[in-house]
């Protein structure tokens, strides 16, 4: 399976998606600071909270109308809302007028149309694959993001502070190229129901559509073990970060002296360059394991490697199992998103693609949540207790690949039919 045999839709969705996180990258990692410098640090993390919230509940709406109108209008809409978003905010940080509470919610309203557009987003990719793509596009599309935001976060830290009106120029010019893209290059993947409803009646429907998702009990525990699993990545920013910050000495690296503080940063680097070395040549190396060996040791490396990360302070230790780890990061990702896309009918894929979207807020809560235990046992305690996070998602996983085996196997036979 070669890159060029993909459809349409999935090469744009690639080009869109690198361009977005790229410009995402030089600017909303960075809205932390700018929020704190003009509300305050326990205001600013109150208005996150909001953004972040919003986003989680319009995804179920964005899921529901995706899957009854069809993907392309959602997209389009969110991504034309987007733009008109991106354009008050650059004319709200202006050199004649500024205007943080407009910028604030107008971050909201980005954060609402990546809640509409993300299901509908993810329904397209798997409506014009094929279950033998599927690993390859995943893996492109991986790579991809990974290189924007990389791309994007090192020139927003240049620029974020000096030139943020500039930022939102070059933001706006490539979201217009988004919504070019959508609108004029993208075909319909799934029209959506021709019958007319009562808009009450879409509420009805809305819940219904949910209740279907939440008794697939496959389902739901396939979202429970990438939620344990993707836990363990953000004890980085969360109690591993600030472990290491508050523990760790100097030392050297080569000739480079780095403390805590700096080795977060510094794993956080080499995990992305790696991630974007790598992703380039696992699709070739995976080809050696079934998906089911690939998903259980991947995530046995990956949950082996924060595991010590959790605990070591050694600088080397560090730089060493982080490559572990990233390795069986960029086997299981590819595979996992492919087991996603065997799961959901085709009639209902966006709603159980909203469902599936929670796996990040769910992990980032897990991770919030080992901070404030963190203070009060000690380091050992909290090791074993973010490795068995991961141990039991692999146990999780392993009970129930025959049932993901099965639905993959319904699926290529209705592809071939």
């Amino acid at each position: 399976m070669r890159f060029r045999e993909f459809h349409r839709n999935i090469k744009i969705r690639i080009a869109e998606t690198f361009l977005s996180r790229f410009a995402g990258g030089m600017i909303f990692p960075f809205m932390t600071i700018y929020l704190a410098s003009h509300f305050g640090a326990r205001t600013a993390g109150l208005l996150l909270l909001i953004n972040v919230g919003a986003g989680i509940a319009v995804s179920f709406i964005g899921g529901y109308l995706s899957d009854t109108y069809g993907r392309k209008k959602i997209m389009a809409g969110a991504e034309t809302a987007r733009l008109a978003a991106y354009i008050i905010m650059l004319i709200s940080n202006s050199p004649l007028y500024q205007a943080p509470l407009i910028t604030f919610f107008m971050m909201t309203v980005n954060s609402i149309s990546w809640g509409l557009s993300g299901p509908a987003n993810q329904a397209m990719l798997i409506d014009v694959s094929t279950p033998e793509q599927r690993r390859l596009m995943y893996s492109v599309t991986y790579w991809a993001n990974n290189l924007s935001i990389a791309i994007g976060g090192i020139l927003g830290g240049f620029l974020f502070k000096d030139y943020l009106f500039e930022l939102f120029m070059a933001l706006v010019l490539l979201e217009i190229a988004v919504v070019w893209m959508v609108i004029f290059l993208m075909e319909e993947s799934h029209a959506g129901s021709v019958r007319k409803i009562a808009p009450a009646e879409h509420i009805f429907q809305l819940i219904a559509s949910y209740k279907t998702v939440v008794k697939d009990h496959l389902f739901i525990r396939f979202v429970l073990a990438g939620v344990l699993i993707s836990s363990m990545e953000f004890q980085l920013t969360n109690y591993t970060g600030i472990r290491l910050s508050n523990v760790m000495e100097s030392q050297y690296f080569f000739s480079w002296k780095i403390d805590g503080l700096a080795m977060m940063g510094f794993l956080r680097s080499e995990n992305t360059i790696l991630v974007v070395i790598m992703v380039l040549f696992a699709s070739k190396w995976s080809s050696i394991f079934n998906d089911k060996t690939t998903l259980i040791i991947s995530c046995f490396l990956f949950t082996i490697g924060y595991g010590v990360l959790s605990y070591s302070t050694d600088i080397w230790v560090l730089v060493l199992f982080m490559v572990i780890l990233t390795i069986g990061e960029v086997f299981r990702v590819p595979v996992e998103q492919s087991y996603t896309a065997s799961i959901p009918p085709e009639n209902a894929r966006s709603a159980y693609m909203a469902v599936k979207g929670l796996n990040y807020n769910l992990a980032m809560l897990i991770a919030s949540l080992t901070v404030t235990l963190g203070s009060f046992v000690p380091p050992l305690f909290m090791t074993v207790l973010i490795t068995s996070a991961g141990l039991i998602g692999i146990l999780i996983y392993s009970k129930i690949i025959p049932g993901l085996e099965d639905r993959k196997t319904h699926m290529e036979a209705g592809k071939s039919m």
